[in-house]
């Protein structure tokens, strides 16, 4: 049980500034600040039962959480190198992945040893204090940069905020036995009837949506980048849509008739039997509703709190008694009624609606905040719309965060806009864009539009992989050369194939996009591709689950070739149900990936940050008896990995040492080796231009 501390709020600060030991202090209180934040909201938990139940299944249990923000400092820092060494490989292990329930994220019970909260909460002392120390001794210049350090440091405490929200969510799921209420965490105690919703007419305009990089303030990578626009007229309800409002279409057997829901919404309904919003409650005859800490008789002039399908059914029954059509707003729209409101989080001097927990620790009223000629523009709670979440014009991923924002372009994430009264930071400003699969809770209800068509102005998600890194590497797994017997991995898999039988359990460590896990998984019993780029590993997911995958091939300057993949071209029916992948970091695996027969490491090593303790980790991972086949150029790059790691390729004592000699020092202490040779790749830039690497090839066996 953790101790309640009090709630203490600056603004975010500016990427501008003048005054360097100024900014450094700025951002030395916004990390101590959302540090704090956090700790506070779980100390709302008064038995530590609370932090491995399950309430919400799809997610973590809480102790994940508690420790996932500490560990993700540790990450990224690592990976930024700015810090050379863990704090503790456990907690690091077991709280990295797991915020969703994307495909690579294992949500088994039974794969998890939760550390203690006793452990976590020492842990996270320990991140606190290292991180303070770098604010402290760090190099800063102003402005603040993407590839800066304070960059980082900001990152990690968006990163916190955003789940600040998002474990308020699942606390809100636990019985309320767990838990204390508290003055700091206050909810409203305005409850009442709600006012008559009303559409109110709002003027087209053309547009340009996405964040400019002159922008002062922190921002993720799908906010950055263009999309210009042209928004037709519409109307809009004027507040959002109250529990009252809602209760109309509950008592018309709304959540009975099938046709009122998307194919996907009845799905859910079969699955949940849901009957009423997931935080109503049902006794005695009347209806309650479950806030943070307490159950409370259900406010009926507070927004209601659903899922997009539930929205989406919502505005689907009213649109039957509707001349117009009736739906959810795009992000456009909402944009347009935004850009109404002059103000954004950085420059108010007082929230103009319930966010930022400026005034209520729960939601409120839906007619308390008039912000324009609408209220609840912004603040309350987030409100769904009819965008699935896309890259804009230009988007790049932050090489520190690959795996933020790329993941859900896949069509079944969708924005959620505006914040809610649990925003902060860059949640409550006026670019950001969170996106959620379309069945999960937030804090989220919704406003409806009025339009008179009946298409919905929305970009289809681009399915296609754009991104030409991406693109090339899907390209050498699976363009038209890759099934020539030359090939570099079809080599690979040649020389692998005398070790394994129709039972064996394999790694593919580093597996890239997945082919060489594709055609293992055809000849063996059970294979784990593991990759460190969740980019990767969301096109193995992609091809395995659904069959297919698109990608672009530069061929000339700014002409591409469109290419398809399908299960069929790799020689499958149906997706392999021995064939698995996950995001995983070969340095600090999860403890489930063990009591392997045959584990392939192939181009890795050289793109590694820490190459010999790679080489002694996959050690553990291994049957005693069990196989390594290792495949490495040794190309060390010291934007990668620094000189100090490298294995090889540098002169020790006077002498050269090569890696390949090295290589062999190490393995040597716990692996015979069975066979040594080379395989060349060659690997497509363009159509005329190509990298040849000649990769060293050995295969060890693990003495018993």
């Amino acid at each position: 049980m953790l101790k309640q501390k009090l709630i203490i709020l600056d603004k975010p600060p500016l990427l501008t500034g003048s005054d360097v030991e100024n900014k450094r202090a700025e951002l030395k209180a916004y990390f101590e600040q959302t540090w704090e934040l956090y700790e506070s909201l779980f100390s709302l938990i008064n038995n530590d039962e609370a932090y491995v139940l399950r309430p919400e299944p799809l997610r973590h249990p809480l102790i994940f959480y508690y420790g996932h923000t500490a560990v993700f400092y540790v990450n990224k820092l690592l990976l930024g190198k700015f810090i050379q060494n863990r704090v503790d490989k456990q907690i690091e292990s077991v709280c990295a992945v797991g915020v969703d329930e994307m495909s690579w994220d294992d949500l088994s019970p039974g794969n998890y040893q939760w550390p203690s909260v006793e452990a976590v909460s020492e842990y996270r002392d320990k991140v606190k204090v290292t991180v303070l120390d770098l604010i402290d001794n760090m190099s800063l210049a102003l402005p603040i940069s993407q590839d800066s350090f304070a960059w980082v440091i900001l990152m990690g405490c968006e990163h916190e905020r955003i789940h600040i929200e998002t474990s308020s969510v699942i606390i809100r799921m636990l019985d309320t036995d767990y838990l204390t209420s508290s003055n700091v965490w206050q909810g409203c105690s305005d409850l009442g009837k709600a006012p008559k919703n009303s559409l109110l007419s709002v003027a087209g305009q053309s547009l340009v949506l996405g964040k400019p990089d002159s922008n002062e303030t922190y921002g993720w990578d799908n906010e950055y980048g263009q999309l210009p626009i042209n928004v037709s007229d519409f109307s809009a309800s004027l507040y959002l849509v109250s529990n009252q409002e809602f209760m109309e279409f509950v008592d018309a057997g709304g959540y009975q008739t099938p046709n009122y829901w998307t194919e996907e919404g009845q799905r859910w309904l079969d699955f949940t039997k849901s009957v009423m919003p997931r935080f109503w409650r049902r006794k005695n005859g009347q209806y309650w509703q479950r806030n943070l800490t307490e159950e409370i008789p259900l406010p009926l002039n507070w927004p209601v709190e659903v899922n997009y399908l539930e929205s989406k059914a919502f505005c689907n029954w009213k649109d039957n008694t509707s001349d117009d059509f009736i739906r959810l707003p795009t992000e456009a729209e909402w944009q347009v009624l935004r850009d109404h409101l002059d103000t954004d989080l950085a420059y108010w001097a007082k929230a103009p609606g319930n966010i930022n927990l400026e005034h209520f620790a729960s939601s409120c009223p839906v007619d308390k905040f008039k912000q324009t000629e609408f209220y609840d523009v912004i603040g309350n709670v987030w409100q769904w719309t009819e965008s699935p979440i896309d890259g804009y014009e230009g988007f790049k991923v932050h090489p520190l965060y690959d795996d933020f924002s790329t993941p859900t372009f896949d069509g079944q994430h969708n924005l959620i806009k505006g914040g809610s009264w649990m925003s902060t930071g860059n949640e409550a400003t006026r670019d950001s864009r969170y996106a959620f699969r379309r069945h999960f809770h937030q804090h989220a209800g919704f406003r409806y539009v009025s339009s008179k068509q009946v298409e919905v102005p929305i970009t289809a998600v681009t399915q296609c992989e754009m991104q030409i890194d991406i693109g090339r590497l899907l390209h050498h797994h699976f363009g038209v050369g890759s099934y020539q017997a030359d090939h570099d991995l079809l080599q690979l898999l040649n020389l692998v194939k005398p070790y394994l039988t129709s039972t064996s359990k394999v790694l593919d460590l580093g597996c890239g996009v997945g082919r060489l896990a594709f055609e293992l998984a055809k000849i063996s019993g059970h294979v784990d591709g593991i990759d460190f780029t969740a980019r990767h590993i969301q096109h193995c997911l992609s091809l395995k689950e659904q069959g297919q995958l698109r990608y672009a091939m530069p061929t000339q300057g700014e002409i591409f070739d469109f290419h398809e993949v399908t299960l069929n071209n790799l020689g499958f029916e149906q997706s392999p149900e021995n064939l698995h992948f996950a995001q995983g970091d070969g340095l600090n695996l999860k403890p489930q990936f063990s009591d392997y027969d045959l584990a392939i490491c192939y181009r890795v090593i050289e793109y590694n940050y820490h190459p010999q303790t790679l080489l002694q980790q996959l050690s553990q991972r291994i049957k005693a008896g069990g196989l390594v086949v290792l495949g490495s150029s040794y190309a060390w790059d010291v934007s990668i990995t620094d000189m100090a790691h490298w294995i090889g390729g540098f002169k020790q004592n006077g002498e050269n040492l090569s890696s390949e000699a090295h290589l062999f020092e190490i393995m040597s202490l716990e692996f015979d080796l069975l066979q040594e040779t080379q395989v060349t790749s060659k690997f497509e830039l363009d159509q005329r231009t190509s990298q040849t690497a000649n990769n060293h090839i050995t295969i060890w066996r693990k003495r018993v």
